[in-house]
């Protein structure tokens, strides 16, 4: 079959472009499949962090790419859809994770449909974390747009059937990101970063924004004891002012090493292998990219009980979920999780990563497409 993906790709640094090189790679194995990428993702001025591009640093996949959607100029639609119709292509597979896009990719879709050709979108998100009056609309004329839709989590198909039920649907679970590397020893991990040793380690990873509640870790923390360090490492959308306040007047700021600022990739390894134990605070969720790094390093998790964590680490058991979404909540499940013992969950995580491989999910995504 052939096979278009359009989305991001490299040079576009993040999860989502870490997704999109990762099933392209699976579903060339049996098929021949075309990269098509944005001309430019985000316009500089709506980009709330440092860059959008990959470093030297960043263990990206160059996945071979032609770029030619600009999200901000409704002529280069017109022109993406004739390039992408022109490869003629049995299949178009999109991403959605942001109602910004809804416009571009949906026009695309939708030309490319009226012109005989089946169009699938993986779906992150349907309704946002920080949603504005114009999402469930714009989402809503996207999903119409499509053949079919495949969701990365429960809450995310629900959303999805809550605007456009007549659409056909599947659901598959986000795979492990697998391309960071080896785990490395524990002790040389935490030297690496100027950590103690002798301390149990918390990790809060990736990009800082207000649904992920940093801040209630970080109030739950001085709770915990002084045989406890907390790691907090990824770059923040907006002002870190807030966050360094709850630091300073916590009485644990010794024990608190923050690393503001997008981790490259070269450095994963780094944070996940020095840490015990992966804290998801979150206050909305629908699935987390993090969850699958961290399961890719043996790493399990704590996190609150809301949209799809519950489905990904409560059910295989690689970790334990809050019973409230609070500093308080927080605090009794990072401390029972050590009282039952890390190792439990690290078979677990053994067991369940069997499941839930590259080949899988394209083999399932496979199937599905070829329902429609």
């Amino acid at each position: 079959m052939r096979i278009a993906f359009m989305s991001t790709f490299y040079p576009y640094r993040g999860g989502i472009a870490q997704f999109n090189a990762n099933l392209f790679d699976e579903l060339s194995r049996e098929h021949t499949v075309k990269a098509f990428n944005f001309t430019c993702q985000y316009p500089s001025v709506l980009f709330p962090g440092k860059t959008q591009y990959v470093t030297p640093e960043d263990n990206a996949k160059p996945t071979e790419n032609e770029r030619i959607l600009n999200s901000a100029n409704p002529l280069s639609y017109l022109r993406a859809a004739g390039r992408i119709a022109a490869w003629k292509p049995d299949l178009v597979v999109m991403r959605y994770w942001m109602t910004y896009f809804a416009p571009s990719l949906g026009t695309v879709a939708h030309i490319l449909r009226r012109r005989g050709v089946k169009v699938v979108a993986v779906l992150d998100n349907v309704v946002p974390h920080e949603p504005k009056f114009y999402d469930r609309p714009f989402s809503k004329w996207f999903l119409r747009q499509c053949d079919g839709c495949v969701a990365l989590s429960r809450s995310v198909m629900e959303d999805m059937l809550s605007l456009a039920p007549e659409v056909p649907h599947t659901l598959l679970f986000h795979p492990l990101y697998n391309h960071f590397g080896e785990a490395m020893p524990k002790e040389e991990a935490q030297k690496a970063l100027g950590l103690r040793t002798d301390l149990r380690t918390l990790l809060f990873f990736g990009l800082i924004r207000d649904y992920k509640g940093l801040d209630i870790l970080l109030e739950a923390f001085p709770s915990l004891g002084g045989e406890y360090q907390l790691v907090v490492a990824g770059e923040a959308y907006g002002s870190f002012e807030k966050y360094q306040k709850i630091i300073d007047e916590s009485g644990c700021a010794g024990r608190i090493k923050v690393f503001n600022r997008y981790i490259d990739d070269s450095l994963v390894p780094e944070f996940f292998s020095a840490a015990d134990l992966c804290v998801l605070p979150y206050r909305t969720a629908t699935q987390s990219g993090i969850t699958a790094v961290a399961l890719h390093f043996g790493l399990p998790v704590v996190a609150t009980r809301t949209g799809g964590l519950e489905e990904t680490i409560e059910k295989p058991g690689i970790g334990l979920m809050a019973d409230e979404i609070s500093s308080e909540g927080i605090g009794k499940a990072v401390s029972a999780f050590f009282a039952a013992g890390p190792q439990r969950y690290r078979d677990a995580i053994m067991r369940y990563k069997k499941t839930i491989g590259w080949d899988v999910f394209s083999k399932r995504f496979m199937d599905f497409c070829n329902t429609l």
